[in-house]
């Protein structure tokens, strides 16, 4: 091979790497804004993680505030809700026996396993039926005390299980911490 051959096949071999790279570049540079238009957008990000005051909520009373585009329903119990919710066992609950609660992942639907709280005084819950994703009615609604969807008929009692009716699971229950003892954080 002479000394010509060699500078050609070095020149070559350059004028090859330079176009794959350049290629490389363009389509990555062609590529990004596809793959970037998918991440959420900042009011999106904005709106993960919102604090809820529960400091003036009295027991009975219920506060709904919009995350992630969803009711979620922050209810402070009474004693009477707490005990109804606390003697309902697993036997009595034959539509869902998951506890939908990603606080507490893998557990069954007692009550203990989906409030917020040791003592069961506060539930949080998404506030969207599990049927068709109705909203339904609380304060005691319903056959069970708890939240009646009128739209197909679903009864959830005080713990947020469905207990009659076509949905097919608990109302869910969003990430969700004590950051005091005034304020709830979701997400």
């Amino acid at each position: 091979m002479s000394q010509a051959d060699e500078t050609e096949s070095t020149r070559r071999d350059f004028i090859y790497y330079a176009t794959a790279g350049a290629g490389v570049v363009t389509v990555g540079a062609a590529v990004w804004p596809l793959v970037n238009q998918m991440n959420p957008s900042a009011d999106v990000q904005a709106l993960s993680t919102i604090f809820v005051d529960i400091g003036g909520l009295e027991p009975g009373g219920q506060v709904t505030v919009n995350y992630l585009g969803k009711p979620v329903f922050v209810r402070r119990r009474t004693a009477e809700e707490i005990e109804e919710g606390r003697a309902v066992t697993l036997d009595d609950l034959s539509i869902d026996r998951s506890s939908q609660n990603p606080n507490r992942p893998g557990t069954d639907a007692l009550d203990a396993n989906r409030t917020l709280d040791e003592d069961g005084e506060w539930l949080v819950m998404t506030g969207v039926c599990t049927h068709l994703g109705c909203v339904p009615l609380g304060n005691g609604a319903g056959d069970f005390n708890g939240w009646f969807c009128p739209c197909h008929g679903s009864h959830y009692d005080t713990a947020g299980r469905i207990r009659r009716g076509p949905a097919p699971e608990n109302l869910h229950i969003p990430v969700a911490s004590f950051v005091d003892d005034s304020t709830i954080q979701l997400g």
